[in-house]
């Protein structure tokens, strides 16, 4: 007999040994490490396909034992829990190295890695190079128009078919898939992702599997993760460069001298992707360094850019390896939690020129995704252009800049405030304005077609939020743009007020708004004539009759509510001189605009 065979776990999966021992090319025994076994079930353990596959590679292996005329014995110890920790870092392949070092066996392998460092340590090593394949059966799935395909047990087979921002779902089989013929399907996706050398196993968790084949992303979801076992493989239409999408001079000229920092934002299918794998390959042949992140790896681009993936499963680990790579671009797919636009900013202020693809109906929607996550003033640093696509075209560039004036909608010089303004980039109109506005940053679109202005609809949301431990449903109007009347029951106006007027001031500090309360019941009381306004010693008197004595009234300059007050036994109403609301009183009463409404 010959050497001996040690299989390590990548032959077991990919099923090679039991092809051979099938063409009868089996000749020694095969000696299987305990480590192997042990790593084979922990997968099995966690739902994973290539723990079952090498399950079953190891029975059927026995059963061609037995008819071939070899064994299959298991030898060796089982791993400890640190060297299950390190698997990742090649513990437990030099562990199985060990073992075909002590029995003088010839190692198996499908990985390149243990093959070479086999070879260096003067071990016997057998090395199987990864299939091409050239068709599989999820493929037949596919036509020309086909964007993606949906599978489900005991669901109709399903396809998005058309052209980007235009697809339409179809139904393309007449009967729904069976739990067998689903599974076979998985089975041999997930088996040619293995053993091709086009192929890549991206996520590999339990019930959950997305794998890379060429061009395909597929899916993979099975119980417990999901109710019945699906497939959802995507593969681009399309792949088209920057001069088919007709892009203005202007734009051109942006991207290639001044954009640094692009968001390109669009609803799903509508083609980001598309317009991303473009933009990187003009940059590319501009004699640019560009490269990936992806998760999974998707983007359909050129053999010299590198498309990188998590590193020790984080992107942020993936940024800071770029950091020494240098590249002049890089293409982040897709930037969507609070960590990846965290990596895309930490990237870009490091001076990496950065291609963010994120969902969003609108362009400004892709902006307010940084709100909260980065200063504001940050923010036209990292993200100076936002291209929105739909229906597989440009449909709207927006870039971004920060300055200092006074918001849209407001007047007085001293409410100036850094202020992220959002134009169009062809005719160089503001749409959006971002600021702080009192303890909150906002968005604020600005323009004629606007009913309110700036000041209005913030003022509405600052107060109800103020003032939302108000019973009474408090209603503002506006007098002018900067100043509004505040129309509460009567019962809360001096809650509103407060000591000395101390909350509504302060109030109108906060927004940089004049403020009147006035009670909701004001319009329903009657006028009523008064003697005169005097001043008497400290005090100012107004002589309304006593026929009135101990009533609530209101007083008005003109139509601005003043205050409420109970009129005395005298028939008469008093404030301190000192009182701000004498002054405001003794002006509306020589400028005849005094009334008093009971």
């Amino acid at each position: 007999m010959t050497d001996k065979i040690i299989p390590d776990t990548s032959v077991l999966v990919d099923g090679k040994l039991s092809d051979l021992a099938e063409n009868g090319e089996v000749k020694s025994d095969v000696v299987i490490p305990e480590l192997v076994v042990d790593e084979i079930e922990s997968q099995a353990n966690k739902g994973l396909e290539i723990g079952y596959k090498a399950i079953e590679e190891i029975e059927k292996l026995r059963k061609l034992g037995e008819e071939k005329g070899f064994k299959v014995e298991f030898t060796g110890r089982k791993p400890t829990t640190e060297e299950i920790r390190l698997a990742k870092n090649g513990r437990i392949d030099a562990l199985i190295r060990d073992v075909a070092e002590e029995i003088d066996g010839t190692l198996y392998t499908g990985d390149r890695v243990q093959a070479k460092v086999a070879e260096a340590k003067g071990i016997k090593v057998r090395f199987f190079e990864k299939e091409h394949v050239e068709k599989f059966s999820l493929q037949n799935y596919f036509d020309d128009k086909t964007m993606s395909v949906h599978l489900k047990q005991d669901s109709l087979p399903k396809a998005k078919r058309g052209l980007p921002g235009q697809f339409q779902l179809e139904t393309i089989g007449d009967k729904p898939l069976s739990r067998d013929e689903i599974n076979k399907l998985i089975e041999e996706t997930i088996e040619k992702a293995e053993i091709s050398d086009e192929g890549l196993v991206e996520i590999q968790e339990e019930g959950a599997t997305v794998v890379q084949i060429g061009k395909y992303r597929i899916a993979i979801s099975r119980p417990p993760f999901s109710e019945k076992p699906e497939i959802t493989a995507v593969r681009p239409v399309a792949k088209v460069s920057l001069e088919d999408y007709d892009l203005s001079e202007k734009l051109l000229t942006r991207l290639d001298e001044k954009a640094e920092g692009v968001l390109i934002a669009g609803a799903p299918g509508h083609g980001k992707s598309t317009f991303a794998q473009a933009l990187a390959e003009h940059y590319e042949e501009a004699g640019k360094i560009v490269k990936t992140m992806e998760k999974p790896r998707d983007l359909d681009v050129g053999p010299d850019i590198t498309q990188y993936t998590e590193l020790d499963e984080s992107m942020e680990n993936t940024g800071d390896f770029l950091l020494l790579v240098r590249p002049d671009y890089t293409v982040y797919d897709e930037v969507r939690k609070t960590s990846d636009f965290e990596v895309y900013s930490d990237m870009r202020m490091a001076g990496v020129g950065m291609l963010g693809v994120v969902h969003a109906a609108a362009p400004v929607d892709a902006v307010q995704r940084l709100i909260g996550r980065v200063e504001l003033g940050m923010i036209p640093q990292i993200v100076d252009t936002v291209v929105h696509i739909k229906n597989a075209g440009v449909a709207e560039v927006y870039k971004l800049e920060l300055t200092v004036k006074v918001p849209d909608g407001m007047q007085e010089e001293d409410l100036a405030r850094p202020v992220v303004l959002i134009s169009r980039l062809e005719d160089d109109k503001p749409v959006y304005e971002i600021y702080t506005y009192g303890e909150e940053t906002v968005v604020i679109p600005i323009g004629e077609h606007e009913k309110q202005s700036s000041a209005e609809r913030l003022a509405k949301e600052q107060l109800e939020y103020k003032l939302d431990d108000l019973p009474g449903d408090p209603e503002v109007e506006f007098i002018s743009d900067n100043h509004i009347k505040l129309i509460v029951e009567e019962g809360e106006i001096s809650k509103i007020i407060g000591k000395n007027g101390e909350r509504i001031h302060s109030l109108e500090d906060e927004l940089g708004l004049d403020i009147t309360v006035e009670p909701r019941t004001a319009t329903l009381k009657d006028e009523l004539s008064y003697d005169g306004v005097e001043e008497r010693g400290n005090s100012v008197i107004i002589s309304i009759g006593k026929k009135h004595a101990g009533e609530e009234v209101d007083v008005y300059d003109g139509s601005e509510f003043l205050f409420t007050a109970t009129v005395g036994k005298k028939g008469e109403i008093s404030l301190t001189k000192q009182s701000g609301m004498a002054s405001q009183l003794l002006g509306a009463y020589e400028s005849g605009k005094l009334n008093i409404k009971a």
